[in-house]
Order: C-alpha cells, then structure tokens, then sequence
C-alpha cells in the first residue's frame, strides 16, 4: 500500500524556513515532488538542491506571495515541469505583534496582504488546474491565533480567523471537484516567525512564550498525515500546540 505522498506535486510557500523548509524535506523523504517557492531565493535553491542530493525532485521558484501574478507563475512553473499540481501548501505568514493602540498601520497591511491575499491568490493559482483534474488537495496554515486572541494579538488573530473562514468557504465550494482541503492551526513552533514582530516589548514576550516552542517537522507530520489518507478521506482541520501551552 502506497503512503498517497509518493510522486505527488506539491507547491509550497514559505518555503525558504521554518515549517516550509521542514516539511518540504519531510514530504521528500516520502517520495513527494517539491516545488518551493520564497522570496529568498538563495535559501530555496539551496534546499532544492540539498534535496536533489538525497534523490529527491524539487525546483525552486521565487515568489512574494503579495503578488498574484508571482503566485500565479509558481503554480503555473510546476505544471509545466511536472504536468499537473496535486497539493498547494499556503504557508507564508508572518506574526508582527502590537497593541492595536500603537496604531502599527504598516504591519497590519503586512499581514493582511501576506496572510490573507497571499492565500487567495495561492488558491486563485491551483484552483483551475484541480478543477480540470478533478483532484486536488489544498493546505492552508492558520494558527492557535485564529481560534483564541489574546493581548497584542487581535489583527494577526484576524487574519488567521479569515484563513479558517476561507477554508471553510472552500471546502463546501471544491466538492463537485473531489479537491481535499484542509487547514492546519499550530501553536507555538520554533519557527522564525516571532522575528517579524517590530516592537521590543512584544517580541520579548513572545519569544518568552516560544521557550516551549517545538519543532517544525511536528507540522511537517501533520502535512503528512492529512495527505496520506485514502482520497475518500478529507481531514478538513488539525489544530495543534507545545503541551505545555497554555492558550
């Protein structure tokens, strides 16, 4: 019996660190095809490269998720290498942390159009292939944030809510398509994703709470786990943290 990862085209974004980095060397090791796509596109070549080493297939591709023709141009790069997309991992994110009072105007556009645009326009791109296959799985990343604000917290949380609202909306869409989404809400992961918080007090406090932070291939997993299930299983959310994480 096959692990239903093996030979699968998988585009994902972020890919240059943190869970992207780590799951794409997770879904490699199990036979995937990897398409990487990042803004620094130094990191991704390498790890393609790494990963051709170890005999697996993986081009890399740079893309600022910000931009819908970029996105689209990554999609469209692994079709035209590899013949079809099976899986799109909307992976990009970024976290900068402020009281709403500080009126951080510039982050909150940041996380809008990086955490909600970009996952539009990730699916914008692969949504039209999988239609014409009739196949297809999407992964979008949430976080703990999208289920509990806290302090600091409310326009990152915002747009980790939008990312399960838009999942959601997709999932009742894609059916007559016989497309799997899922979307995955970790918790604290040791990532380098609190390096995008821009005021001092805040980053402190969170890379206080990231001290339980665990590893990114504990994502990677949960990738995996929900690819490799039989195509008549859909696992529509997985949400995950440290155990010893409080909220």
């Amino acid at each position: 019996m096959g692990n239903n990862i093996e030979g699968k085209i998988v585009v994902i974004t972020g890919a240059s660190s943190g869970l992207g980095e780590a799951t794409a060397r997770h879904l490699s090791e199990h036979g995937a095809v990897v398409v990487l796509g990042a803004r620094r596109i130094d990191r991704i070549r390498a790890l393609a490269k790494a990963l051709a080493g170890r005999e697996g297939k993986a081009i890399a591709v740079q893309v600022d998720v910000t931009q819908s023709e970029q996105v689209k141009q990554l999609v469209d790069a692994a079709v035209e290498r590899y013949g079809r997309i099976d899986v799109l991992i909307n992976n990009a994110g970024l976290m900068p942390h402020s009281p709403l009072e500080r009126l951080k105007v510039a982050d909150w556009d940041r996380m809008i159009d990086v955490n909600i645009k970009g996952v539009l326009y990730g699916i914008a791109a692969a949504l039209p292939y999988m239609q014409r296959q009739k196949s297809g799985h999407i992964i979008n990343v949430s976080s703990v944030a999208g289920h509990k604000v806290r302090p600091g917290s409310a326009v990152y949380a915002a747009t980790k809510h939008a990312v399960l609202a838009l999942s959601e909306g997709l999932r009742q869409e894609v059916k007559p398509y016989h497309i799997r989404t899922t979307v995955i809400s970790p918790g604290a992961i040791a990532t380098e994703l609190p390096n995008s918080i821009t005021e001092t007090d805040i980053a402190d406090s969170v890379r206080k709470l990231y001290e339980i932070a665990i590893p990114a291939d504990s994502f990677a997993r949960a990738v995996a786990y929900a690819m490799s299930q039989p195509d008549e299983i859909d696992v529509n959310e997985i949400l995950f943290r440290p155990t010893r994480q409080e909220i």
